[in-house]
Parts: structure tokens; C-alpha cells; sequence
């Protein structure tokens, strides 16, 4: 082959790479360009803001401070909540003792909470009670240092066995009471003058189910609910002996009230969605001294 033909052919090979070369870019401008749709990446959007269990325990405290001082502005003491509701608060007095833990345990398994009016002197044996019931998230009300009958004492000794109370269930990481119970239901003006100083609301009660007698498990049944309607306010214990038959009691009372359609809650719930009404008269003492 002469050198000619040899030119000539590697310039035809040439000019068709040429041409295939700027064949593929013209389709790649073309693809480029078109208007076909592209795969769009998913939208980002902010999931909406959740609250902790820390932030939804100091709301809920909020709450149900604010309903407090609600019913404080009208009245220093109460014996149930309103009439126009479905609920009843279920509380226990005189603990913390070697019972509470388990009782606690039985709230619980029922899915209910209570109010606890607890004496400060018991917290130094039995304060594992009292954590129970913080961490459960149960109401604790105040109920003396010493258990004493509140009409007898002086205003400094009545102050004193109040705020030694509070403290002591601040220690154990609950929050500081606003609901007090009188032992033996004993109280005298002085009582409300040094309530008033605390911030506190007396908190009596609608049903005596006497358990603290130890009648037996179906007569503490039939007398919590002989007497339970909308705004009741139970009272049982969980201290001061023992509580086998209250503990034994609880589920067939939560069963009466749910069946009735009525729902357990704290004092402080009970006060947030059905508070007294206005105008009702001061409870009066109930020792008869």
C-alpha cells in the first residue's frame, strides 16, 4: 500500500470519529434539555415538637396548682368536688406505713390515682412509701408531723406540725402539699388562719368507708360505694394499722365506680375538672371538741 492510500484512510477514520463523537454529544445536550420529569427528593418536614415526661408532669402540675388557688379564692375547705362530673377521688390517710408500697402496686395494676395525706414522723420508716407514690404520680396531701388533734394546739404549735410535714415530703422528692387533711377531723379557726399562711386547702371527705376498723373486704367495698356519685371524696387508709382488707378492697371498688361510670382520680384532678360550686357553707369541725 503506497503512503497515499494509507493518509487517506486515517483521515476517513478520523472524520467518522468525528462524527460519532459529536453524535453523542448532541444526545447528551438533547437529554440535557428535555423536559422530562426528575425524581423529586422527599419533602423535609419538621415533625411537630413532643413534650418529656418531665415537661408533661410540670404542666400537669401547673394545672392543677392553678386549680387550687381557683377554689382557695372562694372557700378553705371542702368535703367533695361538683356534682355535674363523672368522677370521685379515692384518698388515703396516715401513711406513709408498710403497707403503702403495696397499695401503691394496686393502684397501679388498676390504672388509677389517688391522694395520699401523709404524716411527716412516719417518712424517717417508711419513706419508701412516699417514693412510691411520687413516682407514680399520686397526689400526697399533708396530714400533720405527729398526728395530733389540731384544735388543741396553739397557732405556732399548729403552723409548726404543718410545715414539718411539707418538708419532709419535699425531701423525699415530691412536691410541696397544697391539700391538707386534720386528723380526726379537728380543726378551729386558728387552723384556717395558718392554712391560709401556707397556701394550703383543707380537704375533708363525703365517704367514711371506716376501714381503719378492719369491718372486712365487702363491707369497706359496700360503704365506698354506698356513697360514691359525682365530686365524692373517699376516704380510706393506708397507715396507722393493718390494711390488708383496703388493699384487698380496691379492685372490686374500682369496678363498682367504672361500671357506674364513674372514673378515680386525685383530690387536685377532681378540683381542676369539677371544683365545688360557690356559696357552700364552712365544713365544721367533726372531733366535737
Amino acid at each position: 500500500m503506497t503512503p497515499e492510500h494509507v493518509l487517506r484512510r486515517r483521515r476517513a477514520g478520523a472524520g467518522v470519529l468525528a462524527i460519532v463523537l459529536l453524535t453523542i454529544l448532541i444526545s447528551a445536550l438533547s437529554s440535557h434539555g428535555s423536559t422530562a420529569p426528575h425524581p423529586k427528593r422527599p419533602e423535609h418536614r419538621p415533625s411537630a415538637p413532643t413534650m418529656t415526661a418531665a415537661e408533661r408532669a410540670g404542666a400537669t402540675a401547673k394545672s392543677e396548682e392553678a386549680a387550687i388557688d381557683s377554689v382557695l379564692a372562694y372557700t378553705p375547705a371542702i368535703r367533695s368536688g361538683g356534682p355535674s362530673g363523672n368522677e370521685v377521688a379515692l384518698t388515703f390517710d396516715d401513711g406513709p406505713g408498710p403497707y403503702t408500697q403495696r397499695l401503691v402496686a394496686t393502684l397501679n395494676s388498676l390504672g388509677v390515682h389517688a391522694t395520699f395525706f401523709a404524716i411527716g414522723e412516719e417518712e424517717q420508716y417508711f419513706s419508701a412509701g412516699t417514693i412510691a407514690e411520687v413516682r407514680s404520680g399520686d397526689a400526697i396531701g399533708d396530714h400533720t408531723e405527729t398526728h395530733p388533734m389540731m384544735a388543741s394546739l396553739s397557732a405556732h404549735d399548729q403552723y409548726e406540725q404543718l410545715f414539718d410535714q411539707m418538708a419532709q415530703i419535699e425531701v423525699n422528692g415530691g412536691r410541696r402539699p397544697r391539700l391538707f387533711r386534720p386528723p380526726y377531723g379537728s380543726f378551729n379557726a386558728t387552723t384556717f388562719k395558718e392554712l391560709h399562711h401556707l397556701r394550703l386547702l383543707m380537704v375533708l371527705w363525703s365517704v367514711d368507708t371506716s376501714d381503719y376498723t378492719l369491718p372486712g373486704v365487702s363491707a369497706i367495698v359496700h360503704a365506698a360505694l354506698s356513697g360514691a356519685k359525682p365530686g365524692a371524696i373517699i376516704l380510706m387508709h393506708d397507715g396507722g394499722g393493718n390494711r390488708e382488707e383496703t388493699i384487698a378492697a380496691l379492685p372490686a371498688i374500682v369496678r363498682g365506680l367504672r361500671k357506674r361510670g364513674l372514673h378515680p382520680v386525685t383530690v387536685p384532678q377532681l378540683l381542676e375538672n369539677d371544683p365545688p360550686p360557690h356559696g357552700l357553707p364552712l365544713p365544721t369541725n367533726l372531733s366535737g371538741d
